[in-house]
């Protein structure tokens, strides 16, 4: 990779980049709550069902996908895409969290990055034309910036485990040896996963998790809540 980009990639996976993911817990929280994850072992487990269900064959192929439209310069084909993943996830906060970490890293990559597909997409979810989801607006961003796919996909999926770990660090007394044992126990699924999606197509996007979309569907309703979804 060329240095400048591969510095962006670092840039916009960072879990310092203000997508909003610290305010989502993807269902952990609700999890937390009634005892069904209670320490790391449990973690690890539903990370690779969320990564496996989820991550990898929806979001990730996603991110391929969106990155090789915006190679192409096709704007259509990354609305198109932005549509069926709206469509491909049923429960609204896990749907209305990706919209709003999409938004947020559409607004400030069109602040960071002059491409034209980039700025006609997020002027496009600015005026509520398009769901922007985060995985598509990432690709876009790949994209513009010359990411190769294996690693914009890969470090799209390392991302959203970090963010999740991060979750668990703030609702279960884990410690930071144990979040980062997670993360490096996930490595060689975060790596195969991606290889897979750079090797499908838009049609071949999938994913199955009810588990983790009616634990959304729950904290949404719970009294107290750390997190927004």
């Amino acid at each position: 990779m060329d240095p400048e980009a591969t510095i962006g990639l670092l840039q916009f996976a960072d879990g310092l980049f203000p997508a909003g993911a610290y305010a989502h817990s993807f269902g952990l929280e609700a999890y937390v709550a009634r005892g069904i994850v209670s320490d790391a072992g449990d973690v690890e487990q539903l990370l690779r069902a969320y990564l496996q269900g989820s991550a990898g064959p929806t979001d990730a192929v996603a991110v391929v996908s969106a990155l090789r439209a915006t190679t192409l310069k096709d704007l259509d084909r990354c609305l198109e895409l932005d549509s069926l993943i709206d469509a491909m996830k049923p429960a609204l906060e896990l749907r209305n969290a990706s919209r709003q970490m999409g938004r947020q890293t559409a607004r400030i990559a069109d602040a960071l990055v002059e491409h034209l597909i980039l700025r006609e997409f997020a002027r496009l979810a600015s005026a509520d034309l398009t769901p922007c989801h985060h995985s598509v607006v990432f690709g876009i961003v790949g994209g513009a910036q010359g990411w190769p796919p294996f690693e914009t996909a890969a470090a799209y999926l390392y991302s959203s485990t970090a963010a999740i770990v991060g979750a668990a660090l703030r609702l279960i007394p884990l410690g930071q040896l144990k979040g980062q044992l997670i993360i490096r126990n996930l490595t060689p699924l975060i790596g195969a996963l991606a290889t897979e999606a750079t090797a499908k197509g838009v049609h071949e996007i999938a994913g199955f998790v009810p588990a983790l979309e009616i634990a959304s569907m729950r904290h949404a309703a719970m009294d107290a809540r750390l997190f927004r979804s």
